[in-house]
């Protein structure tokens, strides 16, 4: 009987929670369902090579671009391999995690490393230690703290061979680059550099043929030379582009034209990109100066609404 009576209780109690059950429910589904914010989130960053004569120099070293690019109000960083101090040997771990202690301090990433490799050489050795360097840098970019590496393709046709030869050397070295970059949480990503492949059409080729979520495209809008149009070029290699490299100039057919900063931004806003923005300077002047500038009016087109 008391046992009775205290199943009866306890039903009783249920009685209240249960008349709330669907309003519970009702509050978590409406939470599951709300949607994901589509606003685009892209950030900046500045490529080491605009300091290039102010490294060779010794007038600046990669803290000191650093500390500029924390100054103007950019996100990250790209470091190329060939200005660590270490360089042409492997940075130890020392330098690696005093760059990357730096960069935290100054509230920035290390959003990209880059080497300089030769995948069109018919040196069969050759190929085989830049895919090595680019294994070793690999390891050295998810240490400090990189999402993606920047490869070559290399220059030129040897000869005795095909370039389409070459692009099978190509894919098969990217491949290869790609599961290494897989092991270590990096992305092997390409950038067109006009020095072998020069179109859209070609750069999409190799990206299907590698076919690797490890594999990607920097996207350099200054080396689509062969075009009249290299918005149009650009806008067809956009939907690849893990990173987005502007310049000052942009080249259609080869003659030298002030890169237009509302077509830029227009169509990375179309793409709906989400990630980096490299800016680099390739012009006489002071770096500094005409970064600066480029990243204002950038973000003047792009944050327009």
């Amino acid at each position: 009987m008391k046992n009775s009576r205290r199943d009866a209780l306890r039903k009783l109690t249920l009685v209240p929670a249960l008349a709330a059950a669907p309003n519970l429910f009702a509050a978590s589904a409406s939470k599951r369902a709300r949607p994901v914010s589509t606003e685009q989130r892209v950030q900046y960053s500045v490529n080491a090579y605009s300091f290039n004569d102010e490294f060779k120099s010794g007038e600046m070293d990669l803290f000191d671009m650093m500390e500029f690019a924390a100054d103007i109000g950019l996100h990250a960083v790209d470091l190329t391999s060939y200005y660590f101090s270490s360089y042409p040997n492997l940075p130890d771990t020392a330098e690696i995690f005093a760059l990357k202690k730096r960069a935290l301090e100054l509230g920035l990433n290390i959003s990209w490393t880059g080497v300089r490799n030769n995948f069109v050489t018919a040196d069969v050795a050759a190929r085989e230690k830049d895919r090595q360097m680019i294994k070793d840098w690999l390891v050295i970019s998810s240490k400090i703290g990189s999402s993606i590496l920047r490869m070559f393709t290399g220059r030129n046709i040897p000869e005795g061979h095909t370039k389409d030869q070459v692009k099978e050397w190509l894919v098969e070295e990217y491949k290869l680059c790609a599961q290494y970059g897989a092991e270590v949480g990096v992305i092997a990503a390409l950038q067109n550099h006009n020095e072998f492949l020069f179109t859209a059409d070609e750069v999409i080729d190799i990206i299907k043929r590698v076919d690797s979520e490890w594999f990607g495209l920097i996207l350099d809008t200054a080396c689509l030379r062969t075009t009249a149009d290299p918005y149009a070029e650009a806008e067809k290699l956009a939907p690849y582009a893990k990173y987005w490299f502007i310049k000052e100039h942009v080249y259609p057919n080869q003659e030298k034209t002030p890169t237009d900063m509302a077509k830029m931004a227009a169509l990375i806003k179309k793409q709906g990109f989400q990630g980096y923005v490299s800016f680099e300077s390739l012009s006489d002047g002071d770096p500094k100066v005409i970064l600066k500038e480029m990243l204002a009016d950038f973000k003047r087109e792009f944050e327009n609404e």
